[in-house]
């Protein structure tokens, strides 16, 4: 399983849509969310609501899902 981090999503998202020739528009609305909410994504706000960021990222297959977290002393691969 990949790790993503905060940053990490929105630039994923990012280099996805343009791979996909989407613009910020285009993603909403295949997305089901609104386009402020995909500029905000891809700059990394930390205040985004994860049921949307699942909305956009399911438009690449992928969504986000709980992964163990390394505890004091434990390093995580």
């Amino acid at each position: 399983m990949i790790e993503m981090t905060a940053t990490s999503v929105g630039q994923y998202v990012r280099d996805r849509r343009k791979a996909a020739g989407l613009t910020q528009r285009a993603l909403a609305e295949l997305a089901g969310v609104g386009p402020r909410f995909v500029s905000e994504l891809e700059r990394d706000k930390p205040t985004v609501r994860l049921d949307a960021v699942n909305k956009v990222l399911s438009v690449f297959g992928k969504q986000l899902g709980l992964t163990d977290a390394p505890r004091d002393g434990e390093h995580h691969e």
